[in-house]
């Protein structure tokens, strides 16, 4: 069934509008940060659909091989959990990326993922190209991450693999970033801001372990240490509500 975003509920349609907004916004962080060069990368994030809508699942991503400066609320893709562009208003012969069936995957297996990136930012992708996992020796680790940053089994783009080995991999596991190996990293959050500050600290964190192994083997945090860390940074760090 081919859906068209134009003959959606008007709230539906809002909906979707104002992902398209973050989405593209967010898309500037991955340059700024220094995570990309020239078209890789891309954030997508699940849109909100309103309590009881009928409409199937959908998410807005990148388009695939556009220049970051020409990205825009009007050209980022909408499609469906299961990958496929809808008819969203943007020209036929715009593909979304063809990264796009990774992050659908997730969607469609942790109901919790509100947003997806990847980047291929370079120490990070350093340590995936060795596949191996970034050891939890800072305590900014413990704080985002929760333990150290997992490997993903090396898989080939194009279809559902890589998507399968982020969900197998992070399942379970509190990090939301994961090394997929001699590929690079993909992160995770309740929405695409949280994936994109996961890739922004994921890659801080492999450049500053990485230097660290050049001086010497780095001190291992304990496990308590670390558990005790998440929970402070998840649940009492920052400002908040008091209604």
């Amino acid at each position: 069934m081919t859906i068209a975003l134009a003959q959606l509920p008007a709230e539906v349609q809002a909906a979707v509008a104002a992902t398209r907004e973050r989405v593209a916004a967010l898309h500037a962080e991955l340059p700024r940060n220094q995570l990309v060069v020239w078209t890789a990368g891309n954030v997508s994030e699940r849109v909100t659909l309103p309590e009881g809508s009928q409409v199937p699942g959908l998410l807005v991503i990148k388009p695939s091989g556009v220049s970051y400066d020409e990205l825009s609320a009007q050209n980022m893709v909408v499609c469906t959990l299961d990958g496929q562009k809808i008819v969203d208003g943007t020209p036929d012969s715009l593909v979304p990326s063809s990264d796009t069936a990774a992050h659908a995957y997730v969607y469609a297996h942790m109901a919790e993922v509100g947003g997806v990136v990847h980047t291929h930012s370079t120490y990070a992708t350093a340590w995936a190209a060795r596949g191996e996992e970034i050891p939890c020796v800072l305590t900014m680790m413990g704080d985002e991450f929760g333990g150290p940053v997992p490997v993903g089994p090396f898989a080939i783009i194009g279809d559902d693999s890589i998507g399968r080995g982020i969900v197998e991999t992070l399942s379970g596991h509190r990090s939301p970033a994961v090394l997929m190996q001699n590929h690079g990293p993909f992160t995770i959050g309740t929405d695409a801001r949280a994936a994109v500050k996961a890739a922004v600290m994921v890659e801080e964190v492999a450049r500053t372990v990485h230097v660290s192994r050049q001086l010497g083997e780095p001190v291992a945090i304990p496990q308590q240490s670390i558990d005790s860390l998440y929970d402070r940074y998840q649940n009492v760090y920052g400002q908040r509500s008091h209604g």
